[in-house]
């Protein structure tokens, strides 16, 4: 079995925050404290035409990938609730070839 990971596309996550209470209701973690949170940078403009306003999901270091289920065969709390489908989880090697040209990506090695 290889390493496995999450990967993250970014370019569509709208900020709802479901990974963030997916995992907190799973383990049980305060709402200071969790396996990924949602980061956002903006909003601000910076061209006639141009603006930054995106979110960014971030692993933390204590994420365990939802040990317990990942184990069954099933994905991790947050990669099963995200209502955009920006989380994916599986084989490092496989979800990495789904990176396309153009978008944002982030792969988190786990």
């Amino acid at each position: 079995m290889g390493r496995k990971g999450i990967l993250i596309n970014y370019d569509y996550c709208t900020g709802c925050h479901s990974c963030e209470v997916a995992c907190r209701v799973e383990h049980g973690y305060p709402d200071d404290q969790g396996g990924v949170f949602v980061a956002q940078v903006g909003p601000w403009q910076y061209g006639p035409d141009q603006y930054q306003y995106s979110f960014m999901p971030v692993i933390t270091d204590q994420c365990d990938l939802c040990a317990d289920r990942t184990e069954a065969g099933k994905d991790p709390m947050c990669v099963h609730h995200c209502q955009a489908f920006v989380l994916k989880y599986g084989d490092a090697d496989e979800v990495e070839a789904e990176v396309s040209e153009g978008s944002k990506f982030v792969l988190y090695y786990l």
